[in-house]
């Protein structure tokens, strides 16, 4: 029997799903050329400003200089450098945790953990809206596995009831495509009255929250004992690439020995250690950028609303427009496009079906000039999308 490639591609594309990359060819920033269009953008998730800032490219600079420019082998070869060990004490620093550990990306640092921690015999519980690569850490370890409702203390602790062996609860910190965040406290309350442990990715958290940026821990004031393992990123708001656990030695020297996608896998350069610890200088030195950003998702929900558009519950850099219907939500994008703003339109599976959403993210590189080139550009082509509706059948 052979595979049937052209039919699910048609499919995909009868469905208003089919995806395609948009050429960037420019740096990251607000201001971008994507498939030779300039266009104003709102949806990376660069939210301090910092993928392109001139003190982050030196250090990257200086650090090729020094390091070169590959990892060169496995951190337990002998790929773990100086500035990779650094950058591990300043992320405990950050997370006030004994230790952190560098990974290459998310997607390993969330596989790596939950399959170092649990397997066959033990369970493994994920809020329904996870991002994927949690999900597919959750059905790879071999743990028995389940979703609870989406931040729902009660439906996870009826899942608790029924877990057998040793019980790993798993949520995003902020929710990616919905921008709200976990309930952490009654998480850990709960985690913690049946004796599992709570891990949180906070990748959309680092950087945005908490006084000093730390995050959705910092932000709700819990330590190392509500939340034992805890997972960043280093593309996102910080603005290079990477990811990294934080917890207690015990924690990290599991890591260490049984995380499969660290132990076989080739060090980042030690160059990008040398940006990031450079990052981190600035989330620390320009406080700035925290508030500037927080002005501006104010301004722009406050703006939303009075064209009329349907928000989330969010008070985060991510500000999604719920539009429903997949055909829809990619026709206001090529509209809002036409007047040279880029906001990504974001489809099942990535969200649930009937769900199809506008992402738009805001970053402290924004004026508020740009957002309100946003607001004006959505208050003129969200009339004329809910006018189609009315004549136009339904795709979700």
């Amino acid at each position: 029997m052979s595979f049937d490639l052209s039919a699910r591609l048609a499919a995909r594309r009868a469905d208003n799903l089919y995806r395609q990359r948009p050429l960037l060819q420019s740096p990251q920033g607000p201001e971008v050329v994507v498939d030779g269009q300039p266009l104003l953008a709102f949806c990376n998730n660069d939210y301090l400003g910092l993928a392109n800032h001139p003190k982050v490219i030196a250090a990257w600079q200086a650090g090729a200089d020094k390091w070169g420019v590959g990892g060169g082998s496995s951190h337990l070869v002998i790929g773990h450098s100086g500035p990779h060990h650094a950058l591990e004490e300043a992320l405990a620093e950050l997370t006030g945790r004994p230790r952190a550990l560098l990974f290459s990306n998310g997607y390993m640092a969330n596989l790596g953990a939950v399959t170092a921690l649990v397997g066959q015999g033990d369970t493994v519980l994920e809020d329904r809206l996870n991002h994927a690569s949690l999900l597919d850490a959750g059905l790879l370890s071999g743990a028995r596995f389940s979703r609870y409702l989406h931040n729902d203390s009660q439906s996870l602790n009826a899942r608790l009831e029924k877990a057998v062996g040793d019980t790993l609860v798993v949520t995003d910190g902020v929710f990616s495509m919905d921008g709200d965040i976990a309930d952490l406290p009654a998480l850990t309350q709960t985690a913690k009255a049946k004796g599992a442990w709570l891990m949180v990715d906070d990748a959309h958290g680092f950087g945005p929250l908490g006084a000093n940026g730390g995050g959705i821990v910092e932000h709700f004031g819990l330590g190392m004992d509500d939340v034992p393992v805890l997972i960043g990123t280093l593309g996102k708001a910080f603005g290079t690439a990477g990811a990294f656990v934080a917890g207690s030695e015990e924690l990290i020297e599991t890591m260490i020995q049984f995380a499969r996608p660290y132990i076989y896998t080739t060090s980042q350069p030690p160059a990008l250690a040398c940006a990031t610890l450079k990052s981190l200088e600035l989330l620390r030195t320009e406080p700035w950028r925290r508030d500037h950003l927080a002005r501006l998702i104010a301004q722009f929900r406050a703006g939303a609303e009075q064209i009329g558009l349907t928000l989330m519950d969010s008070f985060t850099p991510i500000q999604p427009i719920l539009i429903g219907d997949a055909g829809q939500a990619v026709r206001l994008s090529q509209m809002l496009r036409e007047h040279g703003l880029l906001v990504t339109a974001i489809r099942p599976p990535t969200v649930p079906a009937g769900s199809a959403r506008l992402r738009v993210t805001l970053s402290a590189a924004h004026s508020e000039a740009q957002v309100q080139l946003l607001l004006n550009a959505l208050a003129q082509c969200y009339p004329l999308l809910k006018a189609s509706e009315s004549v136009e059948p339904n795709h979700a």
